[in-house]
């Protein structure tokens, strides 16, 4: 049976454009052969010619046609003769009539009349003249219908293009506008990410795959009362492996995928959203058991009445309510279950985020050090690396990093080492990409004076000299003046990877920030612009402290962050001008206190701020090493991670 099916998909399928060949080639044949087979119209000759046979008493009967065509019939002793045989008429089927011997066009009827009267009197000869009229039917027919055949013929091709198939782009296929968009993953071809591809997200990956586990064997929840939970929303910063973990689901659930972004239901039609919305769950629930990811879904599902201005009819609005619906109303679709990625859940709908339609909110986050070295792992695997590579080393290099990061780390690196002509990435050229990352391309030829890289040289030696000095800021790791990026310099740090954060390490750390312009104001007693990054990192630092942390005596234990995002387009301060105006001087007064704190640690350390700047200005590059040789070992020591701070 499987093969007769097969032989029956492979008949030929009848292209509508075959009979409209079909039809314009037996048109023409009508023209083509409407007088019939052969040559039935004489050959042809000449009027000087004709006159001549004429004169010769060679000419039986002229055939006027239409007033400008003459048709000849000669004798039956001219016909035998040498210079006549070649205009017999010739034809492949019996003759109904009499073919012509000659043809030809001639000019005015009247002198044409005139001629042949004036040889019949002069040469006595008996010709016999007579006058016919021919149309073309079919031709005639042809060139009346055929402005209407070609009308007809673009007006089906355009409903075909409108209507048809292909995917429904917004410029095409009008009638399919109201259809999903979604793209349908076969479970047994298109998925084949799995569960081990995803690494370390152990939490998260417990949780999608009780998912799973219910599609797959249902009876073991249904038989305890447990019923399947309608939907699973993904949350967590970008490129911590949302959308991977929804393809790892797709890989292993072995059920329908269905698979759109939140962007791909809003149109500039109204009431599209909403279609699209009903078409997809339509098709969900005909395939049920199955499953639909929406990525993105704060495209449509931002908290209703938030900055309303277009009136009562809002098209996401009436999109958010479809789906509300379809999720969890009357008409409430069995075995489908919904997933969604988001990182921004703060301001999704409250009557989204409830039971019953996201039954489950499973964070995502940034990975640990254990889990980038899982992150690693997978992504070597492709790499032609060193063996002795330390993956334990890389992962402590990446504080901070996503699962994104660290797959473009390892193709950098990979670049990298092809760039240099090597056989295999080593340690050095994932330090490479690391700093190719973070800090930007290095841009050796770019034209710096020798007084601004003496003034940036000073700049980053302050930095590396406040944080060494500082217990709870964070060591250094390496610093160079060679331009990277938007910067002139650059500093490397190992700061530890913290849970929660006291006030004197902030402080701290505002304080070495601040070290770069303070080594300018202690060394040349003026400043630059080169500090702006550090200015803004403070100044952000010190807000959270007396605004969102409550870190702040003169405040108090108060805060004016609202993690629910919903006061994102509000118009007014959930306080009064004279808090802020105590906001505004407690954040003065903190980063004032940090910058005299620096230029206080400077001024005692000056004659080896000066010798580590002369040897970055030699070296251009130093290291963790030459800053043991100048100030000893530092004392506090602590194990830590990489971080960055640009100028």
């Amino acid at each position: 049976m499987a093969k007769d099916n097969k032989n029956l998909n492979k008949k030929p399928k009848v292209s509508p454009y075959w009979i409209y060949g079909i039809i314009i080639a037996v048109f023409l044949a009508i023209q083509l052969f409407s007088g019939g087979f052969g040559d039935t119209s004489g050959s042809k000759t000449t009027p000087a010619e004709f006159f001549q046979y004429l004169k010769n008493g060679d000419v039986k009967k002229v055939e006027i046609i239409n007033n400008r065509i003459a048709r000849v019939y000669l004798t039956k002793e001219a016909q035998e003769q040498d210079v006549h045989k070649k205009s017999k008429p010739k034809s492949l089927l019996p003759a109904v009539a009499t073919a012509p011997n000659y043809q030809f066009e001639f000019g005015d009827l009247k002198l044409f009349q005139e001629e042949i009267a004036k040889i019949k009197a002069e040469d006595n000869v008996d010709v016999n003249v007579a006058f016919d009229s021919e149309q073309n039917v079919w031709g005639d027919l042809l060139l009346t219908l055929l402005p209407f055949v070609l009308i007809i013929g673009v007006w089906i091709f355009i409903m075909r293009r409108m209507s048809g198939g292909g995917g429904g782009g917004a410029g095409g296929q009008i009638f399919n506008i109201g259809k999903s968009k979604a793209k349908l993953f076969d479970e047994k071809i298109d998925t084949k990410t799995s569960f081990k591809d995803v690494a370390g997200l152990e939490g998260a990956k417990e949780e999608v795959q009780e998912i799973v586990d219910f599609l797959k064997f249902p009876e073991k929840y249904t038989s305890l009362g447990g019923k399947i939970p309608k939907g699973a929303l993904l949350v967590g910063p970008p490129g911590t492996g949302k959308t991977l973990l929804a393809k790892a689901v797709a890989g292993e659930a072995q059920v329908p995928f269905f698979s759109l972004s939140g962007s791909d239901f809003v149109e500039m039609f109204v009431g599209v959203g909403a279609s699209r919305v009903r078409d997809l769950f339509k098709q969900a629930k005909e395939k049920s058991p199955s499953i639909i990811f929406i990525d993105e879904i704060d495209a449509i599902g931002r908290a209703r009445g938030k900055n309303n201005m277009s009136g009562s009819n809002d098209e996401r609005e009436n999109t958010l309510n479809q789906l509300l619906t379809e999720m969890d109303g009357f008409g409430t679709n069995t075995n489908v279950i919904v997933l969604a990625a988001t990182n921004r859940a703060d301001v999704l709908d409250s009557a989204l985020m409830r039971a019953g339609r996201f039954d489950r909110q499973i964070y995502v986050d940034l990975p640990d050090v254990r889990e980038r070295k899982e992150i690693f792992e997978v992504h070597l695997r492709p790499l032609k690396k060193e063996e002795t590579l330390d993956i334990d080393f890389l992962a402590k290099q990446t504080p901070g990093f996503s699962g994104a990061d660290i797959a473009n780390v390892c193709n950098e690196a990979a670049l990298i080492a092809a760039r240099k002509g090597k056989k295999a990435v080593n340690k050095q050229d994932f330090l490479d990409a690391v700093d190719r990352i973070i800090g930007g391309l290095e841009k050796k030829n770019k034209i710096i004076t020798p007084a601004e890289k003496r003034a940036v040289a000073f700049h980053e030696a302050g930095h590396a000299t406040v944080s060494w000095m500082l217990e709870h800021a964070a060591p250094l790791v390496k610093v160079t003046i060679v331009p990277r990026g938007r910067s002139l310099g650059a500093a490397w740090y190992l700061p530890e990877e913290r849970l929660i954060v006291h006030p004197e390490q902030m402080l701290d750390e505002m304080c070495a920030a601040l070290g770069g312009r303070a080594a300018e104001k202690v060394i040349f007693d003026k400043i630059s612009t080169g500090a702006l990054s550090d200015l803004e990192k403070v100044t952000k630092q010190a807000r959270a402290m007396v605004t969102v942390y409550g870190l702040s005596d003169k405040v108090g234990n108060l805060t004016y962050y609202d993690s629910s995002g919903q006061s994102e387009y509000g118009f007014t301060k959930p306080y009064s001008e004279k808090t802020a105006e105590l906001i505004d001087q407690e954040i003065s007064d903190i980063i004032e206190k940090q910058y005299q704190r620096a230029i206080a640690l400077l001024e005692k350390n000056k004659d080896k701020l000066t010798e580590l700047a002369e040897v970055l200005l030699d070296k251009e590059v130093i290291f963790k090493d030459n800053l043991e040789k100048i100030f000893g070992k530092r004392a506090f020591e602590n194990s830590a991670i990489i971080s960055e701070e640009e100028e």
